[in-house]
């Protein structure tokens, strides 16, 4: 497996030591070769990826001004991630034959920078869950175990990193959606504060604010993120919401050190129960960097009831969800919970209908639970460079098996909001990078999320350096 990062790959072709055809060609083979083992893609283009690549070698012949991302594989998550004349499907058998007529601006900013595309990554229906599976293509499972989940909803996404189809993916996350990918899969995500991605969403650009749903890179080394983030950041009139910013990131992460100071919180307050696994590799990981200079203190996060928060997440996000529903029967005159049940998830149905009839007084009421979980979090990361935590309370389990009722002896609801630890972090809409914190004895990624204050997406990539130097993590990839 080529595990050169994006970094790497763009300074050999600007330098005449890669080929982008080359490059190109080895990949759409591997994916060839190798997509069944995980159903990592949904869509493959490779008669644009190709023609893409070829313009690619040439402008770096001609000695052209090249990109930062100049010749490397992109794939795109199939949902936000436009590409006009590109099948996008949602994730949803209704949309099987759907084509984009314009390009996402974060495809649009990418593709300047000089990726290439290769296709499109596949997703539950419209990233409604932490699994990555649907009735169009079925499920998408981990490199490391093809028969356990990807984590979701960027699942193809991470996957395809994970097995070496691309060199860099995009994401994006209501509820974990980059992170529960990215340490299923042992890559790296970032899910940046609220407004600093655009994502301008067609009918309705004022429905990612509550909860805090955003759009985001993944990559396997941190430098990667740092620059997919410098291309992705920054105003544009197609979000309200969005903020200008000249970004940084990577320039910022040159001068990284392992001296970072960390808040330690496994179970956020007593409000998960964590796998022993679990522990045992993020603790691990923080005993590494530690050892390389970091200073660790164990704080506590004294927060809302976990009843209360899974109550305001639970509405808001449920909320989000039925009114994507009756968009897309307005825009596309398709009745997903109606004449187009059968093509969809129970769990999108299910998710659909828990979302109609809130009053609006009660959705905006959750808001003060969420303030009270932001005061918390704020007060845990303190004067830290970053919050520590798990980012799942499991290691990746079968893609037969319903979400766990059991987690280290206790008993579990069978909800996302049990097993998964990132949907905090979108009620209160903190930046985290999600990173790999090691790999356990059946051969299982586990990852671990590195929570700052808004904004401070530099600091925390920084943080997140010193996590990969002090344990390094790219020889951990299956290749067979």
């Amino acid at each position: 497996m080529d595990t050169r990062s994006a970094v790497e790959i763009a300074d050999g072709v600007k330098a005449g030591d890669i080929s982008p055809v080359a490059l190109v060609d080895e990949t759409l083979a591997r994916i060839e070769e190798r997509n069944d083992r995980t159903n990592a893609y949904v869509t493959v283009i490779e008669e644009h990826a190709r023609e893409a690549a070829e313009r690619a070698e040439t402008a770096a012949e001609a000695g052209e001004d090249l990109g930062p991302l100049h010749g490397v594989p992109l794939a795109l998550k199939d949902l936000h991630a436009h590409k006009s004349g590109v099948r996008t499907t949602f994730g949803a058998k209704p949309f099987a034959d759907h084509v984009a007529d314009a390009d996402a601006i974060i495809t649009e900013r990418l593709e300047a920078a000089g990726a290439i595309v290769l296709g499109k990554t596949n997703t539950p229906e419209f990233g409604h869950k932490p699994r990555t599976d649907n009735k169009l293509v079925g499920a998408t499972g981990t490199p490391f175990a093809p028969d356990r989940i990807a984590g979701g909803s960027s699942g193809g996404s991470a996957a395809a990193l994970a097995d070496g189809l691309a060199t860099i993916a995009t994401g994006s996350d209501v509820g974990g959606s980059l992170r529960v990918p990215a340490s299923c899969c042992h890559v790296a995500s970032v899910k940046p504060s609220f407004g600093l991605v655009p994502n301008g969403s067609g009918v309705d650009t004022f429905s990612s604010h509550t909860p805090t749903g955003v759009m985001g890179p993944i990559a396997r080394t941190i430098e990667d993120l740092a620059v997919m983030l410098d291309v992705m950041v920054g105003q544009d009139d197609c979000d309200p919401f969005s903020v200008p910013t000249d970004g940084g990131y990577h320039e910022t992460l040159e001068t990284a050190t392992t001296d970072v100071s960390l808040a330690y919180a496994n179970d956020l307050g007593g409000l998960f129960t964590i796998e022993d696994v679990v522990t045992e590799q993020v603790e691990s990981a923080l005993a590494a960097v530690e050892d390389a200079g970091a200073t660790v203190e164990t704080v506590g996060v004294d927060g809302p009831s976990k009843g209360d928060l899974n109550h305001a997440f639970s509405l808001q996000a449920t909320a989000k969800f039925a009114t994507l529903a009756q968009n897309v029967e307005r825009e596309f005159g398709i009745d997903l919970a109606g004449e187009h049940a059968d093509d969809v998830s129970s769990s999108l149905l299910a998710t659909i209908a828990l979302g109609e009839g809130h009053e609006a007084v009660e959705y905006n009421a959750q808001n003060v639970v969420r303030t009270a979980m932001y005061d918390a979090v704020e007060d845990a990361i303190g004067d830290h460079d970053a919050l520590v935590c798990p980012t799942l309370a499991v290691p990746p389990f079968p893609l037969e098996a319903d979400n766990p009722t059991e987690i280290a002896g206790e008993p579990a609801n069978g909800t996302l909001t049990d097993w998964s630890l990132p949907w905090v972090f979108n009620v209160t809409g903190h930046p985290v990078v999600s990173v790999p914190a090691g790999v356990t004895d059946d051969g299982l990624p586990v990852g671990l999320q590195l929570v700052g204050h808004r904004y401070t997406e530099a600091e925390l990539l920084a943080t997140a350096r010193a996590f990969e130097r002090a344990n390094p993590w790219l020889d951990a990839y299956p290749d067979s």
